[in-house]
């Protein structure tokens, strides 16, 4: 197996389609198939079901992704030591994360890390949550700040950088009582992010452990910044985080109203990939978040993968 056999495999398996998988790594279709063809012979297993809908994976296939994927991190993660030790490393950093975190908790630190840095590159993308983290596992960012979903995956090492509270809003002219309970708010319109995002999903799991059915979702959107701009236009509530209200309660477009009980909070995390050797740059940014974003409490970052680490298979 050779990584360009692997990388090949994986975007067939993104894609479930021989043609766009091509076009993603840069290879005529016949070709894509003879590299997927050689990767079974070596194998001796078939990877893929082939049928007029696409490609599905086999068991077989499905045993080989976990491996393929930390083969070809190994592989980059050891490029990247070489060239480290070598004095050759990219002086760059990418640091992905949601646009709220950006624009409320980022900027000022990002700020002051260039100016500290001066010959180093820095690049911030936005995203949401599971796009963050697949552009993490795949290296097209170094860290993420993204809020805590509970979910557990090894090959991320992780740092609460704060608990950010949620706050209730509605438009100033809605003339909106605070309510009395959670069973107050489960008919009440809301505008909210769309599944599968950390807010929804904050928002659900509130209402949920309240043993209270989740009120109707009268508009997703895509960005806090549209929500809080329904919700100014009196469309309905929302449950956003504080952090993202500034601008808009300064101007008198929302009222925060008070949760009824203890109200929602989300860990914002800092995570990046375990590796043995961090390049410079990216050990930079970790010890500068360590020095200025990080609780006072929080461990010293560690970013260097325990010495019995191996290659993990899923399940």
């Amino acid at each position: 197996m050779n990584p360009r056999q692997l990388k090949t495999f994986l975007a067939v398996i993104r894609h479930e389609n021989l043609t766009r998988a091509a076009a993603e790594v840069n290879l005529a279709q016949s070709s894509l198939s003879d590299q997927i063809q050689a990767l079974e012979e070596e194998l001796g297993a078939e990877l893929f079901l082939r049928s007029r809908q696409g490609v599905a994976l086999t068991a077989a296939g499905a045993a080989l992704k976990t491996y393929a994927e930390e083969i070809l991190a190994l592989n980059d993660e050891a490029k990247g030591a070489v060239r480290a030790a070598a004095g050759n490393a990219d002086q760059s950093v990418s640091v992905g994360t949601l646009e709220t975190i950006a624009a409320e908790t980022l900027a000022p630190w990002l700020s002051l890390f260039g100016k500290q840095n001066p010959g180093l590159g820095l690049k911030l993308k936005i995203g949401g949550s599971g796009e963050l983290r697949t552009q993490l596992h795949d290296g097209s960012i170094d860290v993420a700040f993204t809020f805590d979903r509970g979910q557990q995956d090894e090959r991320f090492a992780t740092r609460r950088v704060s608990s950010e509270p949620l706050v209730l809003i509605a438009g100033r002219n809605a003339h909106a009582r605070p309510p009395e309970s959670l069973a107050a708010l489960s008919t009440a319109p809301f505008i909210a992010t769309e599944s599968g995002c950390v807010y929804r999903h904050l928002f659900e799991t509130a209402f949920a452990e309240a043993g209270v059915p989740a009120p109707p979702i009268v508009t997703e959107a895509d960005s806090i910044a549209t929500i809080i701009r329904l919700v100014a236009s009196g469309a309905g509530y929302g449950l956003v985080p504080g952090l993202a209200l500034g601008p808009s309660t300064a101007r008198g477009d929302v009222i925060a109203l008070p949760w009824p009980g203890e109200p929602p909070t989300a860990a914002l995390l800092m995570m990046w990939r375990r590796r043995r050797v961090q390049p410079p740059a990216l050990a930079l940014l970790l010890q500068s978040a360590s020095n200025k974003l990080l609780p006072a409490a929080s461990d010293e970052l560690s970013p260097v993968r325990p010495a019995d680490a191996r290659l993990r298979h899923a399940g």
